[in-house]
């Protein structure tokens, strides 16, 4: 019921390793603005746009006019990273009107996206300060977004889920990590790390199982998941149990093609919904899962 906290995860990740590329470049006095945007650009945009294109026929076949002018607002927003906007103005993340919408799960990227452009900009301008007075900027944004990501929990829900303000502290947890892994070294307590990263593994298996769609989020609640993703960068190293587990072969496959099944989940089961009318059957469920993974693959 929790498996949305996959997001939470991504965005903890996504912070620490843009972080750790941008500082290390900097460090070196080797970092182009222009050659950053263009490794993301080819990491993100052709799997993406694919996806779109194979969408369009569907769409026209499938939807009724009014889903599909919405659907050519999303393919706008989607190229102009500004989905997680669209989809606050239309409708919440949960419920039956969202769950039909082929590229709701773009949301995310927009965020993603929303930060690389201000973040590599914001290192640029304060790398001349120094590494301390940056990260006393980020630790106020940092506290600033999780203050208010809690309270639009309860106050404004649907822009909490959406917007980057109260998303990006997720985003500065794995910052934070990207900053101490570049000047400290892990850990040396080897009992230390194995304890530290099975409980991090362990926060973001507790957030899957028990969170679900009535857990107000993003909140203080979703300190457990994304600290939990941040020991595990922190703490998995060689030889712990989580290493292990994360290094084998099957779970570093499914990691490599993960981002492509993403873009693939959400298109086949709004239109499985839209083909069949709303409902679809768990088995058919579990088939189009099967399918966002062979996609993903190819």
């Amino acid at each position: 019921s929790g498996g949305f906290v996959g997001v939470d995860v991504f965005f903890v990740i996504s912070g620490y390793l843009i972080t750790t590329i941008i500082i290390s470049e900097m460090a070196e006095g080797k970092f182009s603005i222009v050659n950053f945007y263009e490794r993301r650009a080819r990491r993100l945009l052709p799997a993406l746009f694919f996806v779109m294109l194979v969408c369009l026929p569907f769409a026209w076949f499938w939807l009724v006019p009014g889903d599909l002018v919405e659907f050519g607002h999303s393919l706008i927003a989607v190229s102009t990273f500004s989905s997680n906007f669209l989809f606050w103005s239309e409708a919440g993340y949960f419920g039956g009107p969202a769950e039909l919408k082929p590229l709701l799960h773009t949301w995310s990227l927009a965020v993603e996206e929303q930060y690389y452009i201000l973040f590599p900009i914001f290192i640029i301008l304060t790398w001349q300060f120094g590494v301390k007075w940056i990260l006393v900027i980020l630790l106020f944004i940092f506290l600033l977004s999780l203050g208010v990501a809690h309270w639009g929990a309860y106050k404004i829900p649907s822009a909490n889920f959406y917007l980057l303000p109260t998303r990006g502290w997720e985003l500065l947890i794995g910052v934070f990590a990207a900053f101490y892994l570049k000047y400290n070294t892990h850990l040396t307590s080897y009992f230390a790390n194995q304890v530290l990263s099975f409980l991090g593994f362990s926060m973001i298996i507790f957030s899957v199982v028990v969170f679900n769609k009535s857990t107000p989020f993003p909140s203080l609640l979703t300190l457990i998941p994304t600290i939990g993703t941040v020991l595990v960068i922190l703490c998995a190293i060689p030889q712990t149990t989580i290493y292990k587990l994360l290094s084998l072969k099957f779970i570093v496959g499914v990691g490599l093609i993960s981002y492509s099944t993403y873009l693939w989940h959400q298109p086949l089961l709004a239109f499985a919904r839209h083909g069949s009318g709303g409902e679809v059957y768990s088995a058919v469920v579990f088939m189009l899962c099967i399918a966002s993974f062979i996609l993903g693959w190819f």
